[in-house]
């Protein structure tokens, strides 16, 4: 038999886990600095792309896509090419895979600070990232099936068949939830509104959990953890079952997030039902990940590397148990909109990802520089540092996220609320807080430790070179099962065949979730006295928008007495019909605003941006004052109507013609309500007369299209109040 000899890509490799080390710093002191604006709310006062509104999208953004993403392509391309014994299939696409997917971080890391965010979770890079980001992972696509053809081993191993699914599924629900219509350079509106919008949006928002953060990983595992243990994988029928039960139910489960929401009942029911089924194929992978080390316990005590992989697996097995518990809607309406969410969420970006990346650094860098680690000390630290940092991130959140849920619920005999003031909250959870942010603290200090450990190790190894292989040519064989050949085995030498199955899993629940809720009329009735925004309005959502307050505030009151008697009638699903994007949010950190027009004067709302702790004492939310200095950009307000047309909005030429007048008239209104109120902005105009300056015209700045924005909020029913209901208030 002829053997072949080639060489491995491991520059490429080294390339990617460099850019793990910087960006995963980068994205978690972005995550510390969140967190001590829970403390600090004022901390970067005045620094409009330092708010916190701007800066979460950044965090996000930076751990999941720049820190966990160029972990996946380093060890992709690591495993992929030793699995097939081939180098990948273009240098040129591997390339253009690194550099392109560096530019578009530092592009989100310049545009995010700045306000250009379409508000989706995880995916709120405007529309030209959206198009970069799909051609990217197409090359990475295209690189990655091309090594598959030239293989020179027969059958794909299982990690190669999690990375053939996270690539499809990926492209798929990337592709569907950033179709939008493109107003500007930075500016687009999504092409679904309302339900429909916030349906796709958890379908690619769960998904993303699933196909990025998970898929991709459990590939990782299956050839690491084997690899570092030097012991075969434990089972290879419980990763066929594993693999095609998880790909399957998993694109099914997004609908989980919107449970007790305007969402129809059959789609929720849906979601929690493959939720529940999930934990099954979940606990396949870990049991099959934790028992692949079964004979090796005694390396895994003294080495660091699988200690970080053990550690890593086994909170992967935590994030999956609660998230289809979560998914129940007894539970779903205790811990929906809490802190809850947060520990949930960050056990496994803390402990799966950050932990499985960790020891895989630890892993190829040795391999990589031809030497030894550093100091395997220094990696013993990081490892209990690291952990000390998940437990005293995560267990304060989850005392948080109970107390918040508890105080939100409680009624006194006579029927009122025992805490109406949604601030007694936030004031019992400061304690907490304060611990999350020494959690984190503690994790950072060990990702530094990671960095100077392998720093040192680098200096003291020899350049990275490919690395010469050898293999024997593919030989072909009958296209059809041979004798003896059990099914997935044939179909393991069928790379395109596989990968068309795949798609087929992921696609059948898509289909049936999205296709009727955006089809059927039906399942999002409307409401008549449901109106477009008027000029203003829409272009102080868009400034809401930019800031980030969706991050904090939800749009959302659901069916529960404790929501009703706090906010207001719950919500429907027609008073969303014109809302590109939905805004309903995933976190409370202050109240719902859905039935905020008409409670608080338009005063209230100035000093309330102006200096939050004036009005809500207690607030921990950031003063917004640029928002009064900012004159209103009026340039682009036409062709935003013009775009929403084109989406259904029924705006008419007339309206659009008469849109400077509009907002003109609004504004004037607006302006005379705050200086026709004695109180108007008393510590503003104290400044502003200390600084010599005379009487200044607020019409046409960003606070007056944001009040208009808020007022707005939750008007357009009117709910009929009994003689009761009247007599109470």
């Amino acid at each position: 038999m002829e053997m072949q000899q080639f060489y491995y890509d491991n520059k490429i490799v080294k390339k990617f886990l460099y850019a793990t080390m910087l960006w995963g710093v980068v994205g978690m002191l972005v995550g510390l600095i969140l967190a001590f604006m829970f403390l600090f709310p004022n901390m970067t006062d005045g620094i409009s792309w330092l708010s916190f509104g701007r800066l979460r999208p950044l965090h996000t953004n930076a751990v999941i896509f720049a820190f966990v993403g160029n972990a996946i392509f380093a060890g992709v391309y690591y495993s992929t090419q030793r699995l097939l014994k081939a180098r990948m299939f273009s240098d040129l696409l591997s390339n253009i895979n690194f550099w392109g997917w560096q530019l578009i971080i530092v592009g989100a890391a310049i545009t995010l600070p700045l306000g250009f965010s379409t508000s989706k979770e995880y995916a709120e890079l405007e529309w030209p990232f959206d198009i970069a980001i799909a051609l990217i992972w197409v090359a990475f696509g295209v690189n990655l099936i091309g090594t598959m053809l030239k293989r020179r081993q027969r059958h794909l191993y299982v990690a190669i068949w999690f990375y053939i699914a996270t690539f499809v599924t990926v492209a798929v629900l990337h592709i569907f939830n950033s179709l939008e219509l493109p107003v500007s350079a930075f500016k687009s509106y999504s092409v679904y509104a309302g339900v429909q919008d916030a349906l796709v949006q958890w379908w690619y928002g769960h998904n993303a959990v699933a196909f990025f953060l998970t898929t991709p990983f459990l590939g990782l595992m299956y050839y690491f953890v084997p690899k570092a243990a030097n012991r075969p994988v434990y089972s290879y029928r419980l990763s066929i079952i594993h693999f095609w039960s998880l790909i399957f139910i998993y694109i099914w489960a997004g609908p989980h997030h919107l449970l007790y929401t305007a969402l129809p009942e059959w789609a929720q029911s849906l979601g929690t039902t493959f939720s529940v089924m999930l934990l099954m194929p979940s606990w396949g992978g870990m049991i099959n990940g934790l028992l692949t080390l079964r004979g090796a316990w005694d390396k895994v005590r003294v080495d660091p590397v699988l200690k970080f992989m053990v550690v890593a697996i086994t909170g992967y097995g935590m994030a999956t148990f609660e998230g289809p518990m979560l998914s129940l809607k007894n539970v779903n309406a205790i811990a929906h909109f809490t802190d809850w969410i947060i520990a949930h969420v960050h056990v496994g970006a803390l402990a799966w990802n950050g932990f499985l990346t960790f020891g895989m650094i630890y892993y190829l860098v040795p391999k990589l520089f031809k030497t030894k680690l550093h100091s395997v000390g220094l990696a013993n630290l990081h490892f209990w540092i690291g952990t000390l940092g998940i437990i005293m991130y995560a267990l304060p959140m989850y005392v948080a996220g109970f107390t918040q849920a508890s105080m939100w619920k409680q009624f006194n005999p006579d029927g009122t609320l025992v805490y109406g003031n949604f601030l007694e909250t936030v004031s019992e959870i400061i304690p907490m807080y304060w611990m999350r942010a020494i959690g984190g603290t503690l994790y950072l200090t060990g990702m530094l430790i990671l960095v100077y450990n392998i720093v040192v190790t680098i200096a003291q190894g020899s350049k990275v070179e490919d690395e010469l292989a050898e293999a024997a040519a593919l030989q072909r064989v009958s296209k059809k099962r041979v004798a003896g050949e059990g099914w997935h085995t044939w179909l393991e030498r069928k790379p395109i065949r596989l990968t068309i199955y795949a798609t087929i899993a992921i696609l059948i629940g898509g289909i049936i979730q999205i296709v009727p809720t955006i089809m059927v009329k039906s399942n999002v009735p409307t409401i008549s006295s449901v109106e477009p925004y008027t000029p203003l309005e829409l272009e102080g959502r868009d400034i809401y928008i930019r800031e980030g307050c969706v991050g904090c505030h939800s749009q959302m009151v659901r069916p529960f007495r404790s929501e009703v008697e706090r906010y207001g009638e719950y919500s429907k699903a027609g008073e969303f019909v014109y809302d590109h994007p939905f805004l309903w949010g995933s976190k409370r950190t202050g109240p719902d605003l859905h039935r905020l027009g008409g409670k608080y004067n338009d005063n209230w709302h100035f000093n309330h941006m102006y200096d939050p702790q004036s009005t809500s004492s207690g607030s921990i939310m950031p003063a917004y004052k640029w928002l009064i200095d900012n004159e209103l950009d009026k340039s682009q307000t036409e062709a935003k109507m013009r775009t929403m047309v084109s989406l259904g909005v029924p705006y008419t030429d007339e309206d659009i013609a008469n849109a400077q007048a509009q907002m003109t008239e609004q504004g004037t209104q607006i302006e005379k309500n705050l200086y026709s109120d004695p109180d108007f902005a008393s510590a503003y105009e104290a400044s502003k007369k200390n600084a010599g300056a005379d009487f200044v015209e607020m019409k046409n700045r960003e606070i007056v299209a944001l009040i208009a924005y808020l007022q707005r909020l939750g008007t357009d029913i009117k709910v009929e109040q009994t003689e009761e209901t009247t007599a109470q208030n």
